[in-house]
């Protein structure tokens, strides 16, 4: 029991610590932005978005010819910048633990690709990899704008604070991949590259899978909060009251008392 309520706990913590949702503090800056601010917000959702930088760090793992990393790149933001305009454009939308839940998927797609899994395990010829990232481009875009639609954007110069928004999560994405492709470049050259390569993307499959489980944890306690004997906030404060006493049992030292509810005599 001890063990299902410390990794409840990990899954909570982790996947607050980890959220990258439109703050508040974002909402208030955008209600009088212009359109740089839009490019600024759009470059720093990016930048710390982790489901989508591990998905294209798994997309150029092994690519080494610039003109393979920027065919499988274009696929993977002609993708992303389709739904991110027209879902935001139609107001589509959809819950986005959910999202963000099958977005640490294709993590996990992309990296069994890596690891050769279709051939190993399936004994079957991987799909076509052009087409799987642009794909799941489409689906990572209509993540950004699940949290793009979370902002105040009213409806003048919409399509421009869109594409500004669009501007900067491609400028977020050049930075990142121009980082990723130096840190590969110098790593491959080492022998710890061939040694650990497999482990890096056992690895990456494994954090995506705990990353699509801390979704699912959120949206549960977004969606059936009702069925959770404390409220989703109090039920947060538990967790971190939990990890600061390395908790036995449950709830001891939570001090906010349960709210059971008047107590009746029997009759």
């Amino acid at each position: 029991m001890r063990l299902y309520l410390t990794i409840a706990m990990l899954l909570a913590s982790a996947g607050t610590a980890l959220a990258h949702g439109m703050s508040e503090a974002d909402k208030q800056r955008i209600l009088e932005a212009g359109l740089l601010e839009y490019v600024e917000l759009g470059a720093k959702h990016m930048l710390t978005g982790y489901d989508h930088l591990l998905f294209l760090f798994g997309v150029i793992f092994f690519l080494t010819r610039f003109f393979d990393i920027l065919k499988f790149i274009t696929a993977f933001t002609i993708g992303h910048s389709i739904t991110l305009i027209f879902a935001t454009i139609y107001g589509i939308q959809a819950n986005y633990y959910l999202i963000d839940a099958v977005i640490a998927l294709t993590v996990c797609y992309k990296a069994f690709e890596n690891l050769d899994g279709f051939r190993k395990y399936l004994n079957t010829g991987s799909p076509n990899l052009l087409w799987m990232v642009f794909g799941f481009g489409l689906i990572h875009g209509f993540g950004l704008s699940t949290r793009l639609q979370q902002l105040p954007l009213g409806n003048d110069g919409l399509i421009a604070k869109i594409l500004a928004f669009n501007v900067g999560v491609e400028v977020g994405q050049v930075v990142a991949l121009a980082v990723m492709m130096v840190l590969l470049a110098g790593w491959r050259r080492s022998e710890s590259f061939s040694k650990f390569s497999y482990a890096s993307n056992v690895g990456l499959m494994i954090v995506g899978g705990l990353l699509s489980l801390m979704q699912l944890h959120s949206y549960q306690h977004a969606a059936f909060s009702e069925e959770f004997p404390i409220s989703k906030d109090d039920h947060y404060h538990a967790h971190e009251d939990m990890k600061a006493a390395e908790a036995p049992p449950a709830l001891d030292g939570y001090q906010k008392p349960l709210n059971l509810g008047p107590l009746t005599s029997p009759k």
